[in-house]
């Protein structure tokens, strides 16, 4: 599901509290997984993580990015 915060009544946000039960087991299970691996969640976006760009950086206090943008 690709929806925005007005799309999916916030549910889109990982720790959105009316995300419970097998759902929010699963978010759970993913976040220890991906976090432990050094990613970072997008918080608006529980399917969005992020690793080496400028929002790793600014989440885990990095002095740079290790990528930069594609470019066009």
């Amino acid at each position: 599901m690709d929806a925005s915060p007005e799309e999916s009544g916030g549910r889109c946000y990982t720790w959105h509290p009316e995300v419970t039960g097998e759902a929010l087991a699963h978010r759970r299970v993913l976040a220890g997984a991906l976090g432990a691996a050094g990613l970072v969640n997008y918080p608006t976006e529980w399917w969005h993580w992020s690793y080496g760009d400028r929002y790793w950086a600014l989440a885990t206090g990095a002095t740079e990015a290790l990528y930069d943008a594609v470019p066009d």
